[in-house]
């Protein structure tokens, strides 16, 4: 499981990496205006991951069911989906694959706590941006998020 206090730590310093990424991306757009969305049925995962999220200036939504977040107000506006492998109903990477047939390809990064090479391997290979295991460590999570925010700025 993610620890908060593993999310916080050397915040300053990663601060000041992302705002030299968002700067070059032109970044106030990207921070304030697109949406990171988080859907974990896990709701202690879901607060430490929008906290940290917020702290670096972005737009955290955060979602219990992949269901919650495709019938949400924010969908069109996402940049970045964040979605636990293992829900009950859709799980993350079957979320990623409806978006992707529904012409909304969304930059998606896969956490789990069961870590699977073959699933890993099959999400990567449909376009999921990162695959990581929990618990993460901050950096892991704030690079992949880069990626997805310039791979979405690219697209856009």
């Amino acid at each position: 499981m993610i620890r908060s206090h593993e999310l916080w730590r050397n915040s300053r310093e990663q601060r000041w990496r992302l705002s030299s990424v968002t700067q070059a991306l032109g970044t106030s757009e990207v921070t304030q205006r697109s949406v990171i969305a988080v859907v974990d049925d896990d709701e202690s995962v879901r607060e430490a991951v929008t906290g940290l999220l917020k702290s670096f200036g972005y737009r955290a939504v955060a979602f219990e069911r992949a269901e919650a977040f495709l019938s949400s107000e924010v969908l069109s506006d996402t940049a970045c989906l964040i979605a636990d492998v293992q829900m009950p109903g859709m799980t993350g990477p079957d979320l990623h694959r409806r978006l992707v047939a529904a012409g909304e390809p969304i930059p998606t990064i896969l956490i789990t706590a069961y870590p699977d090479q073959a699933v890993r391997t099959r999400a990567l290979q449909n376009g999921v941006r990162c695959y990581l295991a929990k618990p993460f460590r901050d950096e892991e999570l704030l690079g992949c998020i880069r990626s997805a925010l310039v791979s979405h700025a690219l697209e856009n």
